[in-house]
């Protein structure tokens, strides 16, 4: 099955790290949210004729990590987290793309602190484009949803109200644009 979207041009597309994001968010003392950040150092959208053939790959900076807190930050780059010393990216390679009841789901591996696991990204195509250069662009936003524990990142603390500091679900987007490469 081929599908048709408006603007496609087969090719590679590279990564732009400035126009792209790696975005989480959390549960924080089971009341509220904490969203942070991280840059995405690099990756590649192979888009063949058919689009439901595409490749995906993206790779972000652990370091980076940014919740608007350095203290918290700090903690989540050690050894309790992501022990970004000794994990320093966060990767994806795609598996799979496919077309379910209107949306694109993209299917593949994600590999947190050395750990891999299967995921699906829902993806929203945020479309094409040329810019003042002359460059084609694409771009696009995923969504999953992972169980941090899987990952190994068990770190929590228990409140003196019940619960715990740190939710085990997360929200992961992934925002990408690249450029169509000659």
């Amino acid at each position: 099955m081929t599908i048709e979207i408006p603007g496609y041009r087969p090719g590679t597309y590279v990564i732009d790290p400035a126009h792209s994001e790696v975005g989480f968010t959390v549960r924080h003392m089971m009341i509220s949210k904490v969203k942070g950040a991280f840059h995405v150092i690099e990756g590649t959208i192979v888009a063949p004729e058919n689009p439901l053939e595409a490749k995906v790959t993206a790779k972000a900076d652990v370091a980076s990590i940014n919740t608007k807190d350095e203290g918290r930050d700090q903690h989540l780059r050690s050894a309790d987290f992501f022990d970004a010393e000794n994990h320093p990216t966060i990767e994806f390679v795609s598996t799979g793309v496919r077309e379910q009841d209107g949306e694109f789901l993209v299917d593949g591996d994600l590999t947190i602190k050395g750990i891999t696991k299967p995921v699906t990204f829902t993806v929203e195509f945020g479309g094409f484009g040329v810019d003042p250069w002359g460059n084609y662009k694409a771009g696009a936003t995923g969504s999953t949803k992972i169980d941090r524990e899987e990952f190994g990142l068990t770190w929590n603390a228990a409140l003196e109200t019940g619960g715990v500091l740190v939710g085990k679900d997360v929200t992961i987007t992934i925002d990408l644009q690249g450029a169509l490469q000659a």
